[in-house]
């Protein structure tokens, strides 16, 4: 992977990512990261990145407010648990899994948010073949906080996992910045 190009935060907005459902909430958050790749190797980059960042449990390796995320299991149904740095607890249950994208929800959390789903995924650029994107989008309501400021929360959170993947992944193989 050569540099990241761009990121952009969308909010405000329906988005139609995947397959998340926009019609049940009233607020959507989105970041997406594109990463510069080398246009003849587009698919065992996206795949080698999603081997980093991907895994169910992978979010503790890279988001900055995670200490620690355990995975349960009940049944068929998957879970993960993160401790996060303030000792807040979140609890999110697997909904989807795709080759490079999983759709998930949260159960508990002390988040400003309810009716949270969320997808994140690393996907080839539509418009560019030497880019991939991560993607990272949720639709929710608000609980306890004006709409603006729950958006903010997820917004911030979203802003903070992409600028920690940008500058641990997504970086140069010569050397250039990580930008």
């Amino acid at each position: 992977m050569k540099h990241v190009l761009a990121t952009a935060i969308v909010g405000g907005a329906i988005l139609t990512l995947g397959t998340i459902a926009a019609d049940a909430a009233s607020l959507v958050s989105a970041k997406k990261l594109e990463v510069n790749i080398d246009e003849t190797k587009a698919d065992a980059e996206r795949t080698a990145l999603w081997a980093k960042i991907g895994g169910w449990c992978a979010i503790s390796e890279w988001h900055p407010a995670i200490t620690k995320c355990e995975a349960s299991k009940d049944g068929d149904v998957e879970f993960r648990t993160l401790t996060l740095k303030d000792g807040g607890v979140i609890k999110e249950k697997l909904l989807e899994t795709g080759t490079t994208s999983y759709k998930y929800e949260i159960i508990e959390s002390p988040l400003p948010v309810k009716n949270y789903t969320a997808m994140f995924s690393v996907t080839p650029d539509d418009d560019n073949l030497d880019e991939i994107n991560v993607l990272w989008s949720a639709t929710f309501d608000a609980n306890g906080k004006e709409d603006k400021d729950a958006r903010g929360v997820i917004d911030g959170i979203f802003k903070a996992g992409m600028e920690s993947i940008k500058g641990k992944y997504a970086g140069s193989e010569k050397g250039e910045d990580k930008k």
